[in-house]
C-alpha cells in the first residue's frame, strides 16, 4: 500500500494517524496519506527563515534553469512518492482515482502547469512588470534611471491551503519559489498528488529539499498554517472570502461568478460566439473560477441560451479512462445530490427556463459517486436568483439587460469575456472596478495569458515596495 508521508522541510515523516484515499467508483483504498496535527506545523515554522535563505543563495539564473528543469521532470520523468516511483502515466490515474477528473483533463492540468514552469523568466518579468529579479533576491538594486529601490519580503515563507477541485489551480503558486520564498503546504484530502509531485520534481532538479514543507492532515493544520506564516493563500467558498477580506496576511482565491457579456453593438452577431461562450462554461468540466457562470446580452438571449444547450447539453458522464470524457465525477455524491436540490428550488422562481433538460436528468448518480450534467438556464430577469449562482460543474445563467445596466448588473467578476467594440462602452468596462481580468473579443474566459496576473498580484501580496538610500559607498551589500 502507497502511504504518501509529510515532508518536514523536506524530511519524510510517517505519523501514526493516517487518512485513506478512496477511488471514487470502486471505494477502494488506493494509498494511505499520513495526518499530522498543527502542532508539529507550529513547531517547525522555526525552520521557515532557513528555507529563505537557501533559496536566496542560489543565483536567478541557477534558478530559472532549475525551476525549467524540474517542469520536464513533472511532465515526462520518474518522481519518488512515498518511497515508490511515480511515472506520470501513474500519477494521471491515482488523480483521477480519487478526485473524479477525466485522464484528459488531468493531463492537460499537467500541462497547464508545465507551461508556467517552463516559463518561469517571462512570468516573472510580467508579474513584476520588468522588475530585475535580483531585486527580489538582494532586496534592493538601482533601476535604469539611477534610483535606488527596496523591495522587503513580508514572510520568509508562504503558507497553503490547497483545494480538490482543479490540479490547474497550482499554476498560481508555482513563481513563488522562484521569488525566493519557501513553501508550507496543507495538500486538498484528495489531491495531494499534484503537490507531492511538484516538490519531487524540484527536489530532484537540485532544488534544496528544506524549502517545501507539506502537511496533510485536518482543518487544525489549515488553522496552523495560516496562524504561523505570516503570508497565506487559501481556496475557498464565498464564506472565506468573507471571512477573511480584510486581512491583509490572506489572499483568498473563491468564486469567481466569471461572465460573457454582449455590447449593443454586436448582440446581433451572436450566432458567430456560440463556441467562445460554451468553452467558456464547460471547458475543465466547469470546476474553475475561469469559467463562466453567466451571460448577459441587450437581445437575443433565448436563442442564444438555446444554441448553448445545443452546443454542451448533450455531454453524457463518460469513465475517465475514455478520451472523450468532459465530465468530472463527484466523490461526494450528497454535494451533487444538495446542488441540484438548489437549482430545482430556484427554478420555481418564476422566470427561468432549463433548456438542457430535453437532453437528459441533471443528476446522475452512482453507488458511491454522482456527475452532474450540463445545465443552461434561460432567465427573463438579470435579477433571478439563478443569475448570481456559480457551481462546480458546466452550469451558466443566460439574460438579457440593456447594455447601461450591464455593468451594474454583472456584479463582481473575476474574468469578463465583452465582445463590443463600441469605443465608450470599452471605455466603461476598463474604469470598471467590479472586474477583474477584462478580455475583448472572441476569448473564452478561461483563456488565460499568463503573462498577466490573475485574481490578486502575488508579487505584491509577497513583497513590499520600500524608500531606500544610502551615501555614496555605504552599502556593503
Amino acid at each position: 500500500m502507497l502511504h504518501i508521508p509529510a515532508l518536514r522541510w523536506g524530511e519524510p515523516y510517517k505519523s501514526l494517524d493516517a487518512d485513506k484515499l478512496i477511488r471514487f467508483d470502486t471505494g477502494e483504498t488506493v494509498a494511505e496519506m499520513s495526518k499530522v496535527v498543527g502542532g508539529i506545523v507550529e513547531r517547525d515554522i522555526r525552520h521557515a527563515p532557513r528555507a529563505r535563505q537557501l533559496l536566496r543563495d542560489i543565483p536567478m539564473a541557477d534558478l530559472f534553469a532549475l525551476t525549467k528543469k524540474a517542469a520536464d521532470i513533472f511532465l515526462t520523468g520518474t518522481v519518488e512518492i512515498g518511497g515508490q516511483a511515480q511515472t506520470p502515466e501513474d500519477y494521471v490515474k491515482i488523480q483521477s482515482a480519487t478526485t473524479g477528473l477525466p485522464y484528459q483533463l488531468c493531463r492537460n492540468n499537467m500541462k497547464k502547469n508545465h507551461f508556467v514552469m517552463q516559463n518561469m523568466p517571462a512570468i516573472l518579468d510580467a508579474l513584476t512588470r520588468g522588475l530585475n529579479p535580483e531585486f527580489l533576491r538582494a532586496g534592493h538594486g538601482v533601476e535604469g534611471r539611477g534610483v535606488p529601490l527596496s523591495y522587503q519580503a513580508m514572510s520568509p515563507v508562504l503558507g497553503m491551503i490547497l483545494p480538490n477541485n482543479s490540479p490547474g489551480v497550482h499554476s498560481l503558486w508555482l513563481p513563488v519559489i522562484n521569488m525566493q520564498i519557501g513553501l508550507v503546504i496543507k495538500p486538498g484530502s484528495a489531491e495531494p498528488w499534484t503537490p507531492n509531485r511538484i516538490a519531487a520534481s524540484f527536489v530532484q532538479a537540485g532544488l534544496p529539499k528544506q524549502t517545501i514543507a507539506i502537511y496533510p492532515g485536518g482543518h487544525d493544520v489549515g488553522g496552523a498554517v495560516m496562524n504561523v506564516c505570516k503570508r497565506s493563500l487559501v481556496f475557498g467558498g464565498q464564506q472565506m472570502v468573507d471571512q477573511y477580506k480584510s486581512n491583509p496576511n490572506v489572499q483568498v482565491h473563491g468564486p469567481g461568478w466569471s461572465k460573457v457579456i454582449f455590447g449593443d453593438d454586436m448582440a446581433d452577431q451572436w450566432e458567430q460566439y456560440v463556441q467562445v461562450v460554451a468553452d467558456s462554461i464547460a471547458v475543465n468540466s466547469g470546476r474553475g473560477c475561469i469559467n463562466a457562470s453567466a451571460v448577459y446580452t441587450p437581445r437575443h438571449g433565448r436563442k442564444l441560451a438555446e444554441a448553448i444547450a445545443e452546443k454542451i447539453g448533450p455531454t453524457q458522464p463518460l469513465p475517465p479512462e475514455d478520451e472523450k470524457a468532459a465530465l468530472a465525477a463527484f466523490t461526494n455524491p450528497k454535494m451533487a445530490e444538495a446542488i441540484n436540490a438548489e437549482i430545482e428550488q430556484d427554478l420555481k422562481t418564476p422566470g427561468a427556463h432549463d433548456l438542457t433538460a430535453r437532453f437528459g436528468p441533471r443528476l446522475v448518480m452512482h453507488e458511491r459517486h454522482a456527475y452532474l450534467r450540463p445545465t443552461i438556464i434561460s432567465c427573463d430577469s438579470p435579477d433571478h436568483p439563478l443569475m448570481k449562482k456559480e457551481y462546480l460543474f458546466p452550469f451558466a445563467a443566460v439574460t438579457e439587460t440593456p447594455q447601461d445596466q450591464l455593468i451594474s448588473k454583472i456584479g463582481s467578476t473575476l474574468v469578463c469575456t465583452a465582445l463590443t467594440k463600441n469605443p465608450k462602452f470599452q471605455r466603461e468596462l476598463l474604469d470598471a472596478v467590479n472586474i477583474d481580468r477584462l478580455n475583448f473579443g472572441a476569448i473564452p474566459t478561461v483563456q488565460l495569458n499568463w503573462l498577466q496576473p490573475h485574481e490578486g498580484n502575488i508579487v505584491e501580496f509577497l513583497f513590499r515596495s520600500r524608500a531606500l538610500q544610502y551615501a555614496e559607498g555605504a552599502l556593503a551589500i
